[in-house]
């Protein structure tokens, strides 16, 4: 089965290590893997910020820069959310309309595509600690994923896993939300992370970095001994 990469662009610049650690885990379940190094945004950004006929552009791009391959994965179910049910809204009516419905049938966030196309949920993987599952929003309302990332995570040895408090409320990162609410983001990760503390886990677990970064630079800020970890490199873990 032959996979093309998407890594969305935090991933890239902060945390690459998450994009090897897919590679390994894919490559594992013997897929074969390929990566465009041409590819850049998938325009969510600019989208968000009303910039529609700049993330067209942008979007454009992706829907070549993707075309061919038979399954699109990423280690971001804010990235697949965003291709999967808005790329039909920027392309409506358009020359491209084919080109959308089949990518959003060919792109899968990495847990997803594991445990619902590959149909493989252990890896192998071993990590000692305690752990809560952050359910991201984009993971849980735009993508439908819930119990895929936690039967992953239920085979991993030595890994024991709590669920917090109001698991599914928001983190308070949202992109942009962050910057321009500050107040009101600091408070949701404030009681983000003490939901999780109060479970006793050593560690947050997710699908998306971009909420991750967002508690783990609270955590940093209030001096807790608490740590992060997106789950690609979770499966990585011990082997």
């Amino acid at each position: 089965m032959n996979v093309q990469l998407f890594i969305p662009c935090f991933i890239d610049q902060l945390y690459p290590q998450t994009a090897f650690n897919m590679v390994k885990v894919l490559e594992k379940a013997g897929c074969t893997v390929e990566y465009n190094s041409n590819q850049t945004c998938c325009g969510q950004p600019a989208f968000n910020a009303g910039f529609w006929s700049d993330a067209k552009e942008v979007c454009t791009k992706f829907l070549k820069d993707f075309s061919g391959a038979d399954y699109v994965v990423a280690p971001s179910a804010s990235c697949t959310g965003f291709v999967r049910n808005y790329y039909p809204k920027l392309f409506d009516n358009s020359s491209h309309h084919n080109e959308v419905k089949d990518l959003q049938k060919r792109t899968f966030e990495f847990s997803e595509f594991l445990v619902n196309v590959l149909q493989a949920d252990n890896f192998g993987a071993s990590l000692h600690t305690k752990a809560t599952y952050h359910d991201s929003c984009a993971g849980l309302r735009e993508c439908r994923i819930k119990e895929e990332p936690r039967r992953l995570l239920s085979n991993v040895k030595g890994l024991e896993l709590v669920e917090m408090k109001d698991v599914e409320t928001c983190c308070g990162f949202g992109g942009t939300f962050a910057v321009k609410f500050e107040p009101i983001s600091m408070g949701m990760a404030d009681q983000k992370v003490t939901n999780a503390r109060e479970t006793g886990a050593e560690c947050i677990i997710s699908t998306d970095h971009s909420c991750l970064m967002h508690l783990d630079g609270y955590i940093r800020y209030k001096k807790l001994s608490l740590q992060t970890m997106h789950i690609a490199d979770v499966l990585a873990s011990g082997w």
